[in-house]
């Protein structure tokens, strides 16, 4: 087990070292967490095109000096052309996952960058968006190896995406085999993109000669999406979710986030108070408390603007304790369990003023629909799945509504002043894995390297998981699996050590002296880098 780095000053962690390298860059020229994180943010672009792209989303959560913590919702709507008697009228019983009819949304991302800069030149930012660009767009013009974690990946609905024009020669090797890792593979076109955001600014990519280019590519492609779609998109201020357990208060995303579930399950596990680490009282207590999350977050979050329920009413200290109380400490409750999984990068940067940043940005599926716009070279995102054909439905397809997220930030705050900002991808198992991070380091006191490198658990479905089932890795004790077995939980094991199905996760702590202790998934091709 390698020690965790721990950085005097400031610090950031990524799923790729030269996303990682371009943060620290940024905080060594100056530069505070936002900014740092927004050259981050369009570095891993470009060397993780099958996690994410400037063509998806993102959501963020930011901490300032002065202790308050706001949330940035980065998602964008579905086309004006997005009707469910359209999709209908196609033929479709739900919404395609690959293709042109699967972009169906506006890329919400970039937007959320211009709003966290923003906030950046309010705390006395001072890095020019060309700056900030620089190194994405030198990455992509120059060429980066594919990494370890595509080469080794399997395109999930690999004949629908294959049948997407442009995606193989942008994407795959010979004969349309995935890239195999460490061959080089340059992205001019999306170099141009940096490029140009760095002169024109970033809000050109909604409103300016780059939104003239996708909206034509969108609309060759067959999207709904149209260029007055992406003049009027814009990132929002959301006052984030919040929870209290002993000593802390934890803070994520409203919806359409699942953010709600990520602190429900958080708050029912603390309740349990499960005492030993990597018992069965633990895992199964984690396990329960998810089902619980789940089966609230999936009756209740959908677009914001579409609420029928206060999401605070679900985090309060009473309700935590009746969803705990519901939790039973021998046996497993069945669960029907049909989410879908999703492929997103997180990533956490900490500065020395003690501004925090938790961020994730995404395609939703591994390379989203596929659809690769000819004149940027910007892959555009899937996230439209997530909405139903069914006008009765939680999640109805519907111009201008936005569809349900995984995505999710969180970060906690500590009573006595430490920070910590993590997070994970892994579409229905962010929560999970962000709860046994969290809860290993903070509750059993492991170190930040231990904590992501642990054996982890997932229930249900995420990336690269076709089966329901309670996955678990192969590193995992045996006696434990025994234990959970005959409790109920029907168990599959992983033939695969740090496989990426259970995520890739980070987690960066600043503690009460100013140090940050912060790493990333051994799972991933990352790390953390700092000053």
């Amino acid at each position: 087990m390698k020690d965790t780095p721990v950085f005097a000053h400031a610090a950031v962690a990524a799923p790729h070292r030269l996303a990682a390298l371009a943060g620290q860059s940024i905080l060594a020229a100056g530069g505070n967490a936002i900014e740092a994180m927004v050259a981050m943010a369009g570095a891993v672009a470009v060397v993780y095109p099958h996690m994410n792209s400037i063509g998806g989303d993102g959501f963020w959560l930011i901490r300032t000096p002065d202790g308050k913590v706001r949330s940035i919702e980065a998602c964008g709507f579905a086309g004006a052309r997005a009707t469910i008697p359209a999709y209908r009228a196609k033929g479709y019983d739900a919404v395609p996952v690959r293709g042109a009819d699967a972009a169906l949304t506006v890329a919400g991302a970039i937007g959320g960058w211009m709003r966290a800069l923003e906030l950046s030149k309010a705390l006395g930012g001072r890095m020019s968006v060309k700056d900030l660009m620089a190194q994405a767009e030198a990455l992509a013009r120059e060429g980066v190896p594919v990494s370890q974690s595509e080469g080794r990946y399997t395109v999930k609905e690999r004949a629908a995406i294959l049948a997407v024009p442009g995606f193989a020669k942008h994407f795959l090797g010979e004969g349309g085999k995935q890239p195999e890792a460490g061959s080089i593979r340059k992205q001019a076109k999306l170099a141009a993109v940096f490029e140009q955001m760095g002169h024109a600014g970033l809000a050109d990519f909604y409103r300016g000669d780059i939104a003239r280019e996708i909206a034509g590519d969108l609309e060759r492609a067959g999207s709904p999406v149209t260029r007055e779609d992406l003049a009027r998109y814009e990132a929002r201020w959301r006052e984030p979710l919040k929870t209290q357990l002993p000593g802390v208060t934890l803070y994520n995303n409203p919806p359409p986030t699942q953010g709600l579930a990520s602190l429900i399950l958080h708050g029912v596990f603390e309740r349990l108070e499960a005492k030993e680490a990597e018992s069965p009282a633990h895992w199964h207590g984690l396990i329960e408390a998810a089902k619980r999350a789940y089966a609230i977050r999936d009756r209740v979050v959908t677009d914001f603007d579409h609420l029928a329920a206060d999401p605070a009413s679900f985090l309060t200290p009473e309700r935590l304790a009746r969803e705990a109380d519901a939790v039973k400490p021998g046996r497993a409750a069945s669960w029907p369990f049909a989410k879908d999984d999703g492929d997103t990068i997180w990533m956490g940067a900490i500065d020395g003023s003690g501004l925090a940043v938790s961020f994730i940005q995404s395609l939703y599926w591994e390379y989203g629909s596929g659809v690769v716009l000819p004149n940027t070279g910007i892959l555009w995102q899937n996230r439209g799945m997530a909405f139903s054909l069914d006008p009765r439905a939680l999640n109805p397809l519907q111009p201008g509504r936005r569809p349900f997220h995984t995505l999710n930030t969180p970060l906690a705050v500590f009573d006595d002043g430490r920070v910590a900002s993590y997070g994970a991808m892994g579409g229905d198992g962010q929560p999970q894995f962000q709860a046994q991070v969290f809860f290993r380091a903070i509750r059993y006191g492991l170190s930040v390297s231990e904590a992501l490198d642990r054996p982890r658990f997932l229930f249900g479905r995420t990336w690269g998981a076709g089966s329901a089932t309670l996955k678990v890795e192969n590193r995992t004790d045996g006696h434990l699996l025994d234990r959970l077995a005959s409790l109920g939980h029907d168990i599959e094991v992983i033939d695969k050590p740090y496989a990426d199905m259970f995520g890739h996760a980070g987690l960066l702590i600043r503690d009460v002296k100013g140090a940050i202790h912060a790493d990333h998934d051994p799972r991933s091709d990352g790390g953390a880098e700092g000053l």
